[in-house]
């Protein structure tokens, strides 16, 4: 019987079209879908929602890394929030979606991320962009990398936590 061995996404030889930096970070959300798939399996919607030890919810990691993807690339698209995003911004520390739900939120939104990134990845990175009502400074580049390390952080979290519940059950 053969073994798979799991190959992290740097390495699967895959979006040889982009540039470098723009395939890092394409690298970097699937690599963070394969750790939240493996770790939020076999959890039960309740737990998702459960805060162990006072630590945020699952539900709440999921809900930011899939929005909060979408707000940074809006800016590094020299854009605004929409009324929308910033009302989906409000209510990340609330809802009872289910764990598939939540799961389909992520993938829609580094599926859209996936298309944008492709666009972004070709822009000259030292471009300045504002972000937020101040426009504090930041660049295209700058705010591609925080899309992958800032989508890391949280699935860190989501590992710590799923961890934790894991626990909890024994």
């Amino acid at each position: 019987m053969e073994v798979s061995v799991y190959v992290e996404p740097w390495m699967r030889g895959t979006h040889e079209d982009v540039p470098a930096v723009g395939r890092a970070v394409l690298h970097a959300l699937e690599l963070a879908l394969d750790d939240i798939s493996k770790w939020t399996a076999g959890l039960t919607d309740a737990e998702v929602h459960a805060q162990p030890l006072g630590l945020p919810a699952v539900a709440f990691h999921l809900r930011h890394i899939a929005r909060s993807v979408d707000r940074i690339l809006s800016y590094a698209e020299g854009n605004q929030l929409t009324p929308e995003q910033l009302t989906a911004l409000k209510a990340e520390q609330i809802g009872n979606e289910t764990l598939a739900e939540l799961m389909a939120e992520v993938e829609a939104s580094f599926s859209n991320a996936a298309d944008r990134v492709r666009v972004l990845a070709t822009a000259d990175f030292n471009t300045f962009r504002g972000v937020g009502r101040k426009q504090l400074p930041a660049s295209i580049g700058g705010a591609l990398i925080h899309v992958a390390d800032h989508t890391q952080r949280h699935v860190g979290q989501v590992v710590t936590t799923a961890k934790v519940l894991v626990a909890l059950r024994q």
